[in-house]
């Protein structure tokens, strides 16, 4: 089994359609969102190498310094598949971009350290 790298992505168009929301249009899709995110993570916790969790702030760290900086990564969890294709698959229906307001979810394989 290999481990992948899940990235949450959310882009401020898809929170814009989160926002136009009313009060409690957006606390019921909290509610649907987290209890369906809970069960995505319980029925697959068997796989999950890092729980993950959501993403703050970023700050960008090159020859000239260091700068704040925006992406448009959410979260992120690490799961063990079989294959690339195995490990893309748990991610369709995802609630991150079903019920909440997510664009989509990215998947990369984690690879080893290449030894000298």
């Amino acid at each position: 089994m290999n481990s992948y790298l899940a990235i949450y992505i959310g882009t401020p168009d898809s929170m814009q359609k989160w926002d136009h929301l009313s009060d409690a249009e957006r606390e019921q899709r909290m509610q649907e969102g987290m209890a369906a995110w809970h069960a995505w993570m319980d029925k697959h916790k068997e796989i999950l190498v890092a729980s993950g969790g959501p993403l703050g702030k970023t700050k960008r760290i090159d020859p000239d310094g260091i700068t704040d900086i925006r992406n448009n990564m959410t979260g992120y969890v690490i799961v063990e598949a079989e294959s690339h294709d195995a490990a893309a698959k748990l991610f369709e229906g995802h609630p991150h971009f079903t019920i909440f307001p997510g664009n989509s979810v990215e998947v990369m394989e984690c690879k080893a350290i290449p030894t000298a």
